[in-house]
């Protein structure tokens, strides 16, 4: 007995000296990562075979000739999967300190407890070795998780003190295009972060993940450029040759109902070199590889987009970029940085103020018959309040309906009541049908913030809101609708907007010069000195420590036609309308519907 129990002993002991098995993070993930329904639409056990491009990339990570790694792709395609997947073998394989870094720190508490606990807690291998979260002193806290052998830290791209106070073997850094410029007043965040690697000279390894954004400042796209660049190609079906999945080289036909759906009929990749057309199908049969298009070097690149993921099909991108493309420019462009992986290139970079006002143009009514529904912005002068009234319609195609001026003391009543009675009217259609003001943002950021606060209160029933502006610190990016709150005293809704963001879809609207989709018209009825407020500021692009960033600037001193655009775009993202529907007051006459069917074919 005592016989059995000493070789048992020494048996047990030999396992914890007997080294890991030689896997890579893919085998690992194969072998240990499990997948929920809380985080994945396919719960269960990992299966790098399901998506094949994977493999190289996580596996990229621990080749020995490899330092960095540059991940351009879209979305859908896993990339936050493969991330912890890379999380968990070195917790479980190859402990080591390892930081995970996002945009910023507001994102700590979510990624932690959906993204990473998730995965720890469902797969027993990882679980074994990360101590539950009793307390803040457990070594498994919101921020950082404690194993033997090492630890992971989550931290934010904006939080400097978390970046620069502790040696690190791993970086992995999530979503690159979002970080700011300077990590407070310390830097760039992602230089900060790979000078905690400077011990780890022989082993560390630096990740870069991200959905790229504008091309000028990419930096995803500047990591990738100067990589090997690869790109997962597939054989063609008929001649074989290896290439890989563009959307160029996408051909589809579709038909538009009457109700403005769109239904598509065929959706093929045409070979680049024999010229024949096959189905997704077809394509996605073949074994496919990674192609580098330069020479190896210490950083490996891969570009991803969703024409090659699993997740989805071509009819759906097809479907996604007809919708994106019927609703305007802003929409094409998130469709290019989301589902092609690509940066948007903006064309040009300043609006001539002259080709505005020669486009402008005669309207048989106060409100043209494109028109769906009304919104109003305020800024607040000294003197004076500045008004405009914009309709909207499909695609957010945009008409100027009226811009004016309130003279008085904003410190009286007086003119406080006459806004009122102007955002009480109503503007006409040509067939007599009268449209109200359906939402209207004021500017409490000047003189008279209290006096806002006093004013919208009371009428947030008619949805008069107060907003205050925010620009973009050290190109961090903010969106346009950056939060809601209540004012202390008043009580009032005060609406955080994103202005870098609003001027950047403003002058993304502007540059369309076909009728459609995004475009703005412009009534006869605004002079010169609108259209030079209204190209007032141009966005410029500087650097900081060589890291490339935008900024908007004044070229001229009036820019309150811009801020009403702002905020009016602000007030139609807000009420986030159906804008193929009919809205107006209550006397407005409802059309008849016509019969539904297809009355366009499409054919690319």
């Amino acid at each position: 007995m005592v016989h059995e129990k000493t070789v048992r002993l020494f048996k047990s002991l030999a396992k914890l000296w007997e080294p890991n098995p030689d896997l890579t993070v893919s085998e690992w993930a194969d072998r240990y990562r499990v997948l929920t329904s809380e985080t994945s639409a396919e719960p269960g056990p990992w299966r790098t075979e399901r998506a094949p491009y994977m493999r190289a990339i996580m596996d990229s990570v621990a080749d020995k000739e490899t330092e960095e790694v540059a991940i351009m792709a879209s979305a859908q395609v896993g990339k936050t999967e493969f991330m912890l997947n890379m999380v968990g073998f070195h917790i479980d394989y190859d402990p080591c300190p390892i930081m995970f870094m996002l945009p910023n720190k507001n994102l700590i508490d979510y990624f932690s407890k959906k993204r990473l606990s998730t995965m720890i807690d469902v797969s027993p291998t990882l679980r074994s070795k990360v101590s539950e979260a009793k307390s803040r002193d457990s070594g498994n806290t919101i921020d950082e998780k404690s194993f033997p052998g090492g630890y992971i830290a989550i931290v934010g791209a904006n939080a400097p003190a978390s970046l620069s106070s502790r040696p690190i073997r791993i970086v992995l850094c999530d979503e690159v295009d979002r970080y700011p410029v300077s990590a407070g007043t310390e830097g760039d965040p992602i230089s900060l972060a790979l000078k905690r690697t400077t011990t780890f000279r022989h082993n560390r390894k630096h990740v870069f993940v991200s959905t790229p954004l504008i091309k000028e400042t990419s930096r995803i796209e500047q990591l990738y450029n100067d990589s090997t660049m690869e790109e997962w190609c597939l054989p063609c079906p008929n001649c074989g040759e290896m290439q890989p999945i563009k959307w160029e080289k996408i051909k589809f036909a579709y038909e538009k109902s009457d109700s403005g759906q769109f239904q598509i009929k065929k959706v093929g990749h045409r070979c680049s070199s024999c010229g024949f057309l096959y189905p997704e199908k077809e394509w996605k049969k073949g074994k496919g590889q990674w192609v580098a298009q330069k020479e190896h070097s210490s950083r490996r690149g891969f570009h991803l987009n969703q024409l090659v993921s699993p997740w989805s099909s071509w009819e759906e991108i097809v479907q996604s970029f007809l919708i994106a493309k019927h609703e305007g420019r802003e929409k094409l462009k998130v469709w290019t940085n989301t589902v092609l992986g690509q940066s948007w290139e903006e064309e040009g970079e300043q609006m001539d103020e002259e080709e505005l006002f020669n486009r402008r143009e005669g309207y048989p009514a106060p409100v043209p018959d494109g028109v769906k529904i009304l919104t109003a912005a305020v800024d607040t002068q000294d003197d004076r309040f500045e008004i405009e009234i914009v309709g909207w319609g499909a695609g957010k195609e945009s008409w100027g309906i009226e811009y004016h001026q309130l003279y008085g003391d904003l410190r009286q009543p007086k003119i406080w009541r006459e806004l009122d009675e102007y955002l009480s009217r109503t503007w006409s259609k040509q067939d007599g049908s009268l449209y109200g003001i359906a939402c209207t943002c004021i500017d409490s950021g000047g003189h008279f913030t209290q006096e806002v606060y006093r004013f919208t209160a009371p009428r947030e029933s008619r949805r008069i809101y107060a907003i205050k502006g925010q620009g973009a610190q050290n190109n961090e990016y903010v969106p346009l609708i950056n939060g809601y709150s209540r004012t202390k005293r008043e009580k009032a809704l005060l609406i955080s907007l994103g202005v870098s963001e609003g001027k950047a879809k403003v002058m993304s609207s502007l540059k369309i010069r076909e009728i459609g989709p995004g475009f703005c018209h412009f009534p006869l009825e605004y002079n010169q000195k609108y259209f030079e407020g209204l190209t007032a500021e141009k966005i410029q692009t500087k650097y900081s420590q060589g890291v490339a960033y935008r900024v908007w600037k004044k070229i001229r001193d009036r820019n309150e036609p811009l801020d009403l655009r702002v905020y009016n775009t602000a007030a139609l993202e807000i009420l986030n309308p159906n804008l193929d529907k009919e809205y107006s007051s209550s006397t407005n006459k409802r059309r008849k519907k016509r019969r539904p069917g297809v009355v366009s074919k499409g054919v690319r």
